[in-house]
């Protein structure tokens, strides 16, 4: 066992990694490591990485690049890239970064301590992946995608009070332009009980929110004692575990959104009134070029069901602009759909192809550049006036916020406050809109009421409320935000 060794992990991408990141450091933890900020003291340097766009490769192949001289000062010090690019590019990484001491793929985490102390005893470029789509059966490819999720490491957390629980892994949507049925394997979920465990052991470390995780979460299932648990059924026996005051889940898939899972949501306290759907166009041609498997008739009357359970439920989506073959007539669709829609945010992506895709084998990537810089610009624009309008209604109420620590400015500042004296604070409404006030610091991991006297488009501006017990509970009226 490695005792006293800095290790430097970086992670790019989603939920879902910064999840695996957390596992990885939580075992190599066991192993004697200690984290630190610094790359240049890291004895062990670690990339956790992300293949669902372009730039997010570019990005880790040039820290690659520059870690080259390191490796020649200290030839002891061992590189891996991990994660979802590892599982895609595999023995290239090798090719374009020689230094790399080990790749491992999203299914193959586990073996990371093993392969380091390996690496550092002389062996060299080792990797460990899991099987193609096409090497072996669905169940011989699903095994080798190992769920690895026991440990658990606070220090990787967003927040000490907020924590991501895998649900399922893998995907089996085959969206044409998507990596992930290919990077995270075929759709499995996890058993109930495990999960249930997991958030109490969470629970007990002091957590109180917890992110549910999946690529298309909302489809999870699971048979049990010869009875189906759906994600409805989940959150039911999770919600009263003691000490966790807010539960969410992402990301959700449109024709999954079931009504027994809206009422779930309507009719559970601790649960979120926040659902992430993504849409990617509002356009039926691309949708079907996506092969997303709906149509935009269909996510109107799924987003029209939202609305008629729960009129005050939060709404935001994904778009891909530039995709092969959009028109400009097919862009203005997507437009028209986020004026509908009014979404509480949407992230706008521009097209990238992906080797081992349908769509980078099928369709040329025809959208110039600047025309797909255009037109996230525009709808990225459209969205967050909409945004911006939304927040402002909040303006004069009151919102529950689970406080979640100081701001990023505040952090930014390094304020340094007095026994008393407040600092920015940021939390989040039970529908997932950032708050930031002044108060203690004290304050982390609860929730408190705040009043809201300002907006910008990403964020709602308040005062923590006072009351005086002997006049009640004041007079601005109290409503789920």
């Amino acid at each position: 066992m490695d005792h006293n060794r800095k290790l430097y992990i970086e992670t790019v991408g989603c939920q879902m990694n910064m999840l695996d990141s957390e596992l990885v450091v939580a075992a190599l933890r066991r192993h004697g490591y200690e984290l630190t900020s610094d790359v240049q003291e890291a004895d062990t340097v670690l990339f956790n990485t992300c293949s669902v766009r372009e730039h997010a490769e570019h990005k880790i192949y040039s820290q690659l690049g520059r870690l080259k001289y390191s490796k020649r000062r200290r030839p002891k010090q061992v590189i891996g890239v991990l994660g979802c690019m590892a599982q895609k590019d595999q023995e290239l990484i090798f090719q374009r970064a020689p230094h790399v001491d080990l790749v491992v793929g999203t299914g193959q985490l586990s073996e990371v301590p093993r392969m380091i102390d390996e690496a550092r005893a002389g062996s060299r470029r080792a990797v460990a992946v899991s099987l193609s789509r096409k090497e072996g059966t669905r169940s011989e490819v699903s095994e080798s995608f190992q769920s690895y999720d026991p440990l658990r490491e606070p220090a990787m957390r967003p927040s000490p009070f907020q924590a991501f629980v895998r649900i399922m892994i893998g995907c089996d949507k085959f969206c044409t332009y998507c990596v992930v049925p290919m990077t995270r394997g075929p759709e499995q979920s996890r058993p109930p009980a495990d999960i249930a465990a997991e958030v109490r052991v969470l629970a007990e470390q002091g957590v109180k929110e917890i992110t549910l995780l999946g690529q298309t979460v909302n489809s999870y299932k699971y048979t049990e004692n010869g009875s189906l648990v759906r994600l409805s059924e989940l959150l039911a026996r999770i919600h009263d575990t003691p000490g966790i005051d807010r539960i969410k889940f992402v990301t959700n898939y449109p024709r999954d959104m079931t009504d027994d899972l809206l009422f779930a949501v309507r009719d559970l306290p601790k649960v979120g009134r926040y659902l992430h759907v993504p849409a990617q166009s509002g356009s039926n041609d691309v949708l079907k070029i996506m092969k997303r498997g709906y149509t935009v008739e269909q996510y109107l009357e799924m987003h029209d069901r939202i609305r008629e359970v729960m009129r005050d439920c939060a709404v935001s989506s994904d778009f891909i602009v530039g995709h092969p073959g959009e028109t400009e007539a097919e862009f203005e669709k997507s437009i028209d759909l986020v004026r509908r829609c009014r979404f509480k945010n949407s992230f706008i992506f521009k097209y990238s192809p992906r080797p081992g895709t349908k769509a980078f084998d099928n369709y040329p990537d025809d959208i110039p550049e600047d025309v797909k810089r255009r037109r996230n610009n525009v709808l990225l624009d459209i969205q967050n006036a909409i945004s911006e309008e939304d927040n402002a209604s909040f303006i004069g109420r009151e919102v529950e916020v689970l406080v979640e620590g100081p701001s990023k400015s505040s952090r930014k500042a390094d304020e340094e406050p007095s026994a008393n004296g407040p600092i920015q604070l940021v939390g989040r409404t039970p529908c997932d809109r950032i708050v930031v006030f002044d108060g203690n610091p004290r304050l982390a991991g609860t929730l408190t009421n705040v009043a809201v006297f300002d907006c910008t488009q990403t964020t709602l501006i308040g005062s923590i409320v006072t009351r005086e017990v002997q006049h009640g509970s004041g007079s601005l009226l109290p409503i789920l935000a």
